[in-house]
């Protein structure tokens, strides 16, 4: 944890995850888990549909990050070793920081 408690890495909200809910995830198991965090999407679906309850809608991506944060935690995934992996030099395919790509073609 960083000094201020309201600051996290990426690694550090994984550690947090897997401390709070690590046992309940492990007996839930992935396929469990996974309909969790679908539902959650859902939920932000609606949320961002409506966007006239900021408050509701801070808390959908909160929750629907921290469930793909338990996903990662239960497969051994480093989010920020992935995301810095794939991310941190530029875009995916065009390498650039300012993704050139066509709208249409998923980065």
């Amino acid at each position: 944890m960083t000094s201020s408690h309201n600051q996290l890495t990426i690694s550090q909200l994984q550690q947090v995850i897997k401390q709070m809910y690590g046992h309940k995830d492990e007996s839930r198991g992935i396929e469990g888990t996974f309909m969790w965090f679908m539902e959650e999407l859902g939920e932000l679906s609606s949320a961002l549909r409506s966007r006239n309850d900021r408050a509701n809608l801070e808390e959908e991506f909160a929750d629907v990050l921290a469930w793909l944060v338990t996903l990662a935690n239960m497969n051994n995934i480093n989010l920020e070793e992935v995301v810095r992996k794939k991310y941190a030099l530029g875009c995916p395919r065009c390498h650039e920081m300012v993704c050139c790509c066509q709208i249409s073609e998923k980065p």
